[in-house]
């Protein structure tokens, strides 16, 4: 039997009359068994009738979802959280679940909700508000918030998942913008004079910097799977790895050069050329990406960052003829369709028959005729020197 009473506020006149008292406007709780479970919880609201409907409902239903009734916001977070540990999500996957759920519960306890039950449509929009993220960004977090919320239907803690009603944000995708062969000259001659500028104690990791760079851009890997690369993927000229965010098998031949520089790289230990075995990989990520601005500042690259050298990479061999669904397997994407979205205007092959097929088009055209009129041919036969 469940039972709801008052809980008097501290500046409430009526604290002495009991927890029964019924006609001020402090917030309702309730207390006592729904079945085997033990409850005890707040109401959430301070109307006496609509406190007793809820607690009807409940006891009709006889049920409790979760382990109590009802469950809180930071329940079901922490409960995602070692869910998605248990499944062996990657680790900045689970980081940035974290992430999400640090923010939430900040916005929650700010907002004065405890209850999952509580974040409706009207609360995910004006907590989706304090976001300062890009547009992909928020886009992945909405993405990642709808998974929490369907985590949460599947186990019956909600009837309806709040985010789904949610419209993605407008993205303008951007172009593809692969290092040109005057800016890797550039850059390369950078790793020359960033070793030069290396303090005694950093000349190893400006070693290191010019072979990653190699890596990178010969590889298509991105800095992740890079920086993370062990001593045993290197066989002869040739890695062998599965990519961190896919899973995929990759295989990749690297020019004799390439493989000859990164064999010839001292390591960070016994193990790995780029980290030390005890970092996180987000951390030895990050201390390589500012190594990087430093050197794309250095070669006066504007606009330089570490995923550029993957579309140099992807961009090279399509303009080599190379079909797309192959380059799609290199770079260890799990459909072809995400190499399309990205790479498709630089499939040399689809240019040359949209050419084509523009010149077709334009030599029927009637305008284009009457504009191709004999005077005009005359007129240059009669420019061409004796």
């Amino acid at each position: 039997m469940l039972t709801i009473f008052r809980r008097h506020k501290k500046s409430c006149a009526h604290r002495n009359e009991g927890r029964e008292y019924r006609r001020c406007h402090c917030p309702i709780s309730v207390e006592g068994f729904l079945g085997d479970k033990n409850i005890r919880a707040s109401l959430k609201t301070s109307d006496w009738q609509r406190a007793q409907d809820t607690v009807r409902e409940w006891e009709a239903k006889q049920q409790v979802t979760g382990r109590e009734l009802p469950v809180s916001i930071v329940q079901a977070a922490d409960t995602f959280t070692v869910d998605a540990k248990a499944r062996n999500l990657a680790a900045s996957t689970t980081y940035k679940y974290e992430l999400l759920f640090r923010r939430l519960k900040d916005f929650s306890r700010r907002s004065g909700y405890e209850l999952l039950r509580d974040l409706d449509v009207d609360a995910m929009t004006r907590f989706r508000g304090e976001w300062k993220d890009g547009p992909r960004a928020s886009q992945k977090q909405l993405e990642r918030l709808r998974a929490f919320f369907r985590f949460c239907q599947r186990r019956k803690w909600i009837t309806e998942n709040p985010a789904s009603e949610l419209k993605a944000p407008k993205i303008t995708t951007s172009p593809t913008l692969p290092f040109t062969h005057e800016e890797m000259v550039k850059i390369l001659a950078a790793t020359e004079a960033y070793q030069l500028k290396a303090a005694h104690n950093a000349k190893l990791n400006a070693i290191r910097l010019r072979s990653l760079v190699l890596v990178m851009r010969y590889s298509g890997l991105r800095i992740g799977d890079a920086v993370s690369l062990s001593l045993d993927r290197l066989v002869g000229n040739t890695l062998f790895l599965y990519t961190a965010k896919t899973g995929t098998p990759v295989r990749v031949t690297l020019p004799e050069f390439v493989a000859d520089a990164l064999s010839k790289t001292p390591p960070m230990n016994d193990r790995y050329w780029f980290r030390t075995a005890e970092a996180k990989l987000r951390t030895a990520v990050g201390k390589w990406q500012r190594r990087l601005l430093l050197l794309f500042r250095q070669a006066g690259i504007a606009h330089g960052h570490a995923h550029r050298f993957r579309d140099t990479f992807a961009v090279e061999l399509l303009l080599s003829n190379v079909p797309l669904e192959r380059v799609s397997v290199v770079l260890g994407h799990q459909s072809v369709r995400i190499t399309e979205r990205h790479y498709s205007p630089w499939v040399r092959a689809r240019q040359e028959q949209l050419e084509a097929d523009l010149q077709r088009a334009f030599a029927n055209d009637p305008l284009v005729l009457m504009q191709t009129t004999p005077t005009s041919n005359t007129g240059r036969e009669s420019q061409r020197p004796n």
